[in-house]
């Protein structure tokens, strides 16, 4: 089994944003992933509804967005209208979480759930069969370019073997810190789905690093 790449344009040049999509757009990446930070729920602002449908104009891949935001509930379905395909909400903002990703569902949209450094993947348990994806935090949320955690690894093995024993079909997906130099470790853990920014984006030749990145073989070792 393939796993999916999405870069992540929180990491591309802003002057040139048209122009970073389009990179993707020919690349071998899966997947666009969108941050989007409320200066709340983490302690910096990204970008919102405009810039996701200007995002929407130009891509060719599905919008992968995560929503690093409080009170997601109350803007689902106008980042499905703008453009997302698959919308993640984080555990710790989320008090009814079934509702939300629900709520999600009924947009169209593939559901997903992020889960912080700090919280633990057995807070999950009741919620998995009503996943598509489970998106692991591998650093704190809020900027590009932190050192990656490598706990996560145990939190994806622990998210595999449950998907497994519970024959169950939801995606893993980690985001923070994610390079060449960890991508092999993380796709043994478990990993259906790698989002990398400042890997991609800041290095010299970003198609190369895509390819690259594209070129590692995953493989059924179980860490």
């Amino acid at each position: 089994m393939s796993f999916k790449l999405a870069p992540s344009i929180l990491a591309a040049d802003f002057n040139q944003l048209s122009d970073a999509v389009q990179l993707v757009n020919n690349s071998k990446s899966e997947w666009l992933h969108l941050d989007v930070m409320d200066g709340r729920f983490v302690p910096n602002i990204s970008f919102g509804f405009p810039i996701i449908k200007a995002i929407k104009e130009v891509a060719r891949l599905p919008l992968d967005v995560h929503l690093m935001i409080v009170e997601p509930e109350l803007y689902i379905q106008r980042f499905r209208d703008v453009g997302a395909d698959v919308i993640t909400v984080h555990y710790e903002a989320c008090p009814n979480l079934h509702r939300t990703i629900y709520q999600i569902k009924e947009t169209g949209a593939l559901a997903g759930v992020a889960l912080n450094p700090h919280t633990t993947a057995p807070l999950l348990d009741d919620v998995l069969e009503d996943l598509d994806m489970v998106l692991v935090m591998s650093v704190n949320p809020g900027f590009g370019g932190q050192k990656f955690i490598y706990r996560s690894l145990q939190k994806i093995a622990y998210l595999k073997k449950a998907r497994t024993e519970r024959n169950l079909d939801f995606m893993i997906e980690v985001d923070g810190g994610v390079g060449l130099q960890n991508a092999q470790a993380l796709l043994q853990a478990g990993a259906d789905v790698l989002v990398a920014g400042s890997s991609i984006f800041k290095s010299e030749d970003p198609i190369k690093t895509i390819d690259r990145f594209k070129e590692i073989k995953r493989n059924n070792v179980f860490l």
